[in-house]
């Protein structure tokens, strides 16, 4: 077994360390497609069926195609942006902020610090929300089960967010994303498993109703008032944004990949077309599936909205698979955060033994380190956004939200930024008017899903008493 150590010199570097003096990075397109489909197919696939139900058969897949290519584009774009110069040898950028850092300058810096970190905190509060409901949804549908579909049975959802609140705790103490891969590829195995369900259960409805509900142009005005069918229809944008948002943690998935050749650039391309298709695949199949088995009215979340109520054990399995996804998820997305504020920490304060020293627990066969501030910080994070969460329970609306402000400026205008500078691409030219096109476009889409999301929650919080019973 070889020990690598820096007395060993420049040999020993070169088979233990990269080229940036850190410990070899061990990733492959692999493990990064398995990040990415832990991130992307999250708690927005449960909803696709609501939005498609919105927009109609033309409008909803399309719009989710467009999101993907959207999507896809932008990441190869910001892929491009890891190393700054030369793709192989280029200074390595080990975060998004980084990335922004070295590329852009000025206020630029400090907005793309603001919206990533609070995107981030709001990401943590949709995955509290949409896991109480799937434990939430358990416990109905046993109750739905022994004492039948009349009773309403009323429960609340806050001990369940309390629940995955002290489970984040404690999985929040991994130090970081390379010591994270296992829950990643854990939570991506749990996705495919209640996404299948879920098509499965909605195939199975299909042919039960003998036929395909829905419509060209979606729910009908008659239905919801018109300006209801707009707020819906550009909520939905919202949700399907928010079903393809990982842009933010791209750099630091990448971060994780083994030194060239090939470069990180081309193995992070690979990684996001194998995970952007597959997404995108079980979207249009879960989404369509749960729209033409419900029509309009396809629940917010397809699998805890009760369209479905047997087999009860089938929906017990899939909302398990849910949660545990949702635990490996909230994890990925959180680290870049969590690694943020306590290298601040260390800088600004680096001879505290509080802030940089470790307690050594074997309580496994290799040890764990446990560090002070970083149990004392992760806690405090964790249930701050619990708590928040038993405020403000709406899940599809809050999706929506958080899709809508971090779709343009995350996934599209900062990568598009960054890949102007890093290319030198000279201003006005063909290539140039193009990107700013897009970049253009996209914020049309977020200040209009925005809005439409906002309209959800003001209307959600009329009626909200908050720590009350689920209907």
């Amino acid at each position: 077994m070889e020990v690598c150590s820096a007395e060993q010199g420049h040999t020993a570097a070169s088979k233990c360390f990269d080229d940036d003096g850190r410990l070899k990075r061990t990733g492959t397109m692999w493990t990064a497609s398995a990040h990415i489909i832990t991130a992307v197919i999250g708690s927005g696939v449960l909803s696709l069926a609501w939005a498609i139900a919105q927009l109609g058969w033309v409008a909803g897949p399309a719009v989710m195609l467009l999101f993907s290519l959207v999507t896809y584009y932008t990441s190869a774009l910001l892929s491009d942006c890891y190393r700054s110069g030369d793709e192989t040898t280029g200074k390595r950028n080990y975060t998004y902020m980084d990335a922004v850092n070295a590329n852009l300058s000025g206020v630029k810096v400090q907005v793309c610090g603001f919206l990533q970190y609070a995107n981030i905190v709001g990401v943590a509060i949709g995955y509290t929300i949409a896991a109480s409901i799937s434990m939430l949804a358990i416990k109905r549908a046993n109750c739905f089960h022994v004492d039948g579909h009349v009773n309403p049975c009323h429960i609340s959802s806050t001990p369940y967010m309390i629940i995955f609140g002290v489970a984040e705790i404690f999985f929040s103490q991994i130090p970081d994303f390379d010591q994270i891969s296992w829950l990643s590829i854990l939570a991506a195995i749990m996705s495919f498993t209640y996404s299948t369900i879920g098509l499965g259960l909605g195939i199975v409805q299909v042919v039960a109703n003998k036929g395909v509900k829905g419509s060209l142009t979606g729910i009908s005005i008659g239905v919801v008032t018109p300006m209801d069918k707009v707020w819906r229809s550009l909520q939905a944008f919202g949700d399907i944004a928010f079903a393809y948002s990982y842009s933010l943690i791209l750099i630091e998935i990448q971060d994780t990949l083994r030194a060239p050749p090939p470069s990180e650039s081309k193995v992070m391309r690979r990684a996001t077309v194998v995970s952007v298709a597959t997404t995108t695949l079980f979207y249009m199949l879960c989404g369509c599936m749960g729209y033409a088995a419900f029509g309009d009215n396809a629940p917010g979340n397809l699998l805890t909205g009760f369209g479905f109520y047997e087999p009860f054990w089938l929906l017990d399995i899939a909302n398990a698979a849910i949660v545990v996804h949702l635990v490996g998820a909230y994890q990925v997305y959180c680290q870049p955060l969590f690694a943020f504020v306590e290298k601040w920490a260390q800088q600004r304060w680096p001879d505290s033994s509080f802030i940089t020293g470790e307690i050594q627990l074997s309580i496994v066969s290799s040890g764990f380190k446990l560090n002070l501030f970083r149990l004392t910080w992760r806690s405090t994070f964790v249930v701050a956004t619990t708590v928040v969460s038993m405020l403000l329970p709406f899940f599809n609306d809050v999706v929506g939200f958080l899709g809508a402000i971090g779709f343009w400026p995350l996934t599209v205008y900062f990568p598009v930024e960054m890949y102007i500078v890093q290319k030198k691409i000279p201003k006005w030219s063909s290539q140039w008017v193009c990107l700013q096109l897009l970049s253009l476009g996209c914020l049309i889409i977020t200040i209009a899903s925005a809005a439409g999301s906002i309209a959800g929650i003001m209307s959600d919080l009329k009626v909200y008493k908050p720590f009350s019973t689920t209907d």
